[in-house]
């Protein structure tokens, strides 16, 4: 009864039987808030923050939100990337309290039943890890787990989805990391990870349970194993209200980066010119979604296909390669027998844009930023791979290689660019744009299904929202909302990727300002005694 603190009144104090146990002093919400940031300022370490915050989330959930809500920008790569790697690393030494489900391959015939130890009954958005793959640090195990939650606090900060309406989930298949499994301390299962056909029936448990006792609740799939994220997502995306965010978020905030990028340049989307570093889930994703985009707006699907080039570490990725997925496939060149290497690639090509999910730090190299740059007016360069020290390229080098001309964003946070006398705000191009926004739509739409277009409405969106902010052109350009902004934005992403539901059928018949209008009533505000619905 103790979790307002000492914003528990007088009168409340004597009816719950509080008198004595808390300080003497009334503070608002407002007054803890400060209290709380300026005990989150008093550590230096980011991974400190990080377990301050996640205890203030234990004891009063309703404080920690309205201090992440009201500092969203400085708490963001506390709470989320990059400072959750380390947390995830490190989530058996520093764990503290339970916050979620743990679901372990030798329970799956009763996933159903252990659903039903969920802490509240009624829940809108469950995010899934199985921690195979946590941002670029590989195989975290049960420390995965702190991606579905910091992922959910986000929900809740930017989307407004009520706390108590959200449940995250770590599938425990065991794990293939060494140390982990020699770690005496190491919570979660002890075996080698399921793999085949084991592993394909632990996911299906999971979605009959979550069919069975959550119906209609959204499932984010997150962080999984680029061998198993496409085909999870091909198996239930037209059976259940589910998407993954790291094939669709991913893709969509890259999209709607790019849309503010090509306005700044002044081109057009059909026009550009794509190469791709990485050919994971994650990065046919985002060729997918631009690829959606650009037969929207008139090209055939050939030729939206034949405007990318991908490579990996093996070089140009190449029909006549063995090894490539369906997916990747799609995407290899016909027209070239020779699997060269980004270098040849970019000199051959004369990109546009260079897109890097790679997870390769320093791969857009000097030589290859200023090869780039020597062909193109306003290169448009995306080092998108996480955390920080994975990134393809630092913007700073960028902004020097490319004379200033560089349109950039990034995967990870980075400090502002300094161009002319001016400082430039880096835009990071975190999911953080997109996903609370789809939990947001959803959940205010009611739909029953995510579809690519509402992927695509929610990319566009997100373009429209930073062309507002971008600069007149003449210098880098933040190519994404300012993330002060992002409970507005997601607002207006969120009424976009709505309509957008309506218009493909997978929501109840309604017109733009209803929507709006239960958007708006969906976003729940961090407030006392505020029923979650």
């Amino acid at each position: 009864m103790t979790a307002n603190g000492p914003a528990f009144t007088p009168d409340e104090r004597t009816a719950h039987g509080l008198e004595g146990l808390l300080p003497p002093a009334v503070e608002s919400l407002d007054e803890q808030a400060r209290r709380a940031h300026a005990a989150f300022l008093g550590y230096d370490k980011p991974l400190n923050r990080h377990i301050y915050l996640r205890q203030l989330q234990d004891t009063n959930e309703v404080l920690f939100h309205r201090v992440v809500t009201e500092h969203l920008e400085e708490m963001l790569p506390v709470v989320y990337t990059p400072t959750v790697g380390d947390a995830c690393r490190r989530f058996s030494e520093i764990y503290r309290r339970p916050r979620g489900l743990f679901l372990s391959y030798e329970d799956r015939h009763r996933f159903r039943e252990i659903l039903g130890n969920r802490p509240h009954r009624d829940v809108d958005v469950i995010v899934v890890t199985d921690g195979q793959r946590i941002l670029g640090l590989g195989d975290q195990g049960v420390g995965g787990m702190g991606i579905p939650i910091g992922k959910l606090s986000l929900y809740t900060a930017i989307g407004g989805i009520h706390p108590a309406r959200t449940l995250p989930i770590l599938l425990d298949a065991g794990t293939d990391n060494e140390d982990l499994l020699a770690d005496p301390h190491y919570l979660g299962r002890r075996e080698r990870r399921v793999t085949g056909a084991a592993y394909d029936e632990l996911v299906e448990a999971l979605v009959s349970a979550v069919e069975a006792e959550l119906p209609g609740t959204l499932l984010q799939w997150e962080d999984f194993a680029t061998a198993h994220a496409r085909p999870i997502l091909t198996r239930y995306q037209d059976r259940l209200l589910t998407f993954n965010d790291d094939i669709q978020g991913t893709a969509a905030v890259a999209l709607g980066a790019l849309l503010t990028a090509i306005t700044v340049a002044g081109t057009r989307l059909t026009d550009q010119r794509i190469v791709v570093l990485g050919a994971g889930s994650a990065a046919v994703g985002v060729a997918d979604m631009i690829r959606t985009a650009m037969t929207d707006e008139g090209l055939s699907p050939d030729d939206a296909r034949a405007r990318f080039w991908f490579v990996d570490v093996d070089g140009l990725l190449t029909a006549s390669r063995d090894g490539l997925s369906e997916e990747q496939r799609v995407y290899a060149r016909g027209d070239e027998r020779e699997s060269y290497g980004l270098a040849e690639v970019v000199r051959r090509v004369e990109p546009t844009v260079l897109i890097g999910l790679s997870t390769a730090h320093g791969a857009f190299t000097e030589e290859i930023v200023r090869q780039m740059a020597s062909a193109c007016e306003r290169p448009v360069i995306f080092p998108l791979s996480n955390p920080t020290s994975h990134a393809e390229a630092d913007p700073a080098d960028l902004a020097r290689w490319t004379d200033g001309r560089v349109l950039v964003a990034t995967g990870s946070p980075f400090p502002p660019l300094e161009v002319d006398g001016h400082e430039v705000p880096v835009a990071q191009a975190n999911n953080v744009y997109v996903f609370p926004a789809i939990g947001l739509a959803v959940t205010a739409a009611r739909a029953t299904r995510v579809t690519d277009r509402m992927m695509v409405a929610a990319a566009r969106a997100v373009g429209r929202c930073a062309a507002r902010s971008a600069t007149d052109g003449s210098r880098p350009a933040p190519l994404l909302p300012p993330l002060r902004d992002m409970r507005a934005a997601a607002r207006e992403i969120a009424l976009a990727a709505a309509l957008a539901a309506v218009e493909d059928g997978v929501a109840p018949r309604a017109g733009e300002e209803d929507l709006r209008e239960a958007v708006a009533r969906a976003q729940w505000s961090p407030r006392y005694d505020e029923p979650s619905r």
